[in-house]
């Protein structure tokens, strides 16, 4: 059925807003065109003919006692100076308004952070920032580790930011989203989201992207754990387990565990050294005690465990850890240790093993 001419409702047309070059562009035209109407219209030089238009568009008034007196083409020129003025500051303001409005300035925002985030590395992405990424944020803060937190929820994101931490609001299950994080860059990645399939998600998005990334995930029960290591996940921690052990362990071993919180906030860090598996990289080394490195002399460091190899487990029959490992003890491709002291000793430890070395994690700060 047509409607009526008049019930036809009638939208006013719709103001374009102006674009970001227009504002400047009209106070140019005022102020170039009066400078001109004083230098036709007064006979003055071009230093006088902008002075003026500068004490007049800025509303400073004539104060300059040198200031000459006006003809009356000249106070034409100043009205229209002062309209144009008013109309060109109208202008700009809703112009500033409308790139407020439109977005203009977020994604100016949105841009730098992007450009920023291309130049981290060697940080850690947290992906998921509750009450398990919380603690893992002020740890690495207090450790001065670079951290950036992947979160969708505006008010962990809002609580990350109060903490001074970067922040990607982005789905962390996107291979996108890591890309952006700069997996490719990181030291590692932990998973902290609470959902089991959302850690599976983002340690299969990790390891298909990074295969050398270490990653860390969260898990509430034995068989996501299970899954999360079968989708590539280095490490999986339970916090009703290691909640559990760090209470039984406070009970039977109080010492113990006083030690490692004083640790966890000394200069003192505990890495691992992987050698490498194939022994002609070892050298020297290959065969060599603790004694005759003198690891512990040279560096300063303390060798507190030492993991045997795979194929050493199987020949010997024993895959457990040499704890506290004696001056006799010899280096074997493959093995793992677990050295305790300072940045600078732990470097030293680095510079001494060399090519010997297949990576280094660290365990704890």
């Amino acid at each position: 059925m047509p409607v009526a001419p008049w019930r036809r409702s009638r939208r006013p047309p719709s103001r374009r807003p102006l674009r970001p070059w227009q504002a400047p562009l009209a106070l140019a035209i005022v102020v170039n065109a009066a400078a001109l109407g004083y230098h036709l219209t007064q006979g003055w030089d071009w230093g006088d003919s902008y002075w003026m238009v500068l004490i007049t568009i800025s509303t400073l008034g004539f104060s300059d006692p040198h200031t000459q007196v006006l003809n009356a083409e000249g106070r034409v020129v100043t009205a229209l100076l002062i309209a144009g003025g008013l109309v060109v500051v109208q202008l700009t303001i809703q112009a500033l308004l409308g790139l407020s409005e439109s977005g203009y300035y977020r994604r100016i925002r949105e841009r730098r952070f992007r450009s920023w985030l291309s130049t981290m590395h060697n940080h850690v992405i947290l992906c998921g920032y509750g009450r398990i990424g919380r603690e893992i944020g002020e740890q690495l803060a207090r450790e001065g580790v670079p951290l950036l937190v992947v979160e969708m929820d505006p008010e962990r994101q809002a609580a990350a930011e109060e903490r001074g931490l970067p922040v990607v609001m982005a789905d962390a299950t996107l291979d996108e989203t890591l890309i952006e994080a700069g997996i490719y860059r990181c030291r590692s990645l932990v998973a902290a989201l609470p959902s089991n399939a959302a850690n599976l998600y983002v340690v299969l998005s990790a390891r298909g992207l990074a295969p050398q990334c270490r990653l860390i995930a969260r898990s509430d029960s034995d068989e996501a754990g299970r899954k999360l290591r079968q989708a590539g996940a280095d490490a999986v921690v339970s916090p009703y387990v290691s909640g559990g052990r760090t209470m039984a362990a406070t009970a039977l071993r109080p010492l113990a565990v006083t030690f490692m919180d004083l640790l966890a906030g000394s200069d003192c860090e505990v890495e691992e050294f992987q050698l490498s598996s194939n022994s002609e990289d070892l050298g020297k080394l290959a065969g060599a005690s603790l004694a005759e490195v003198q690891l512990g002399r040279r560096t300063g460091a303390l060798v507190l465990a030492i993991v045997p190899s795979l194929s050493q487990g199987e020949g010997d029959g024993d895959q457990g850890l040499i704890a506290n490992p004696s001056s006799d003890v010899r280096l074997e491709a493959g093995q793992m240790l677990v050295v305790m002291g300072s940045k600078e000793q732990l470097e030293r430890v680095e510079q001494l093993l060399g090519p010997a070395l297949k990576s280094v994690d660290a365990m704890a700060n």
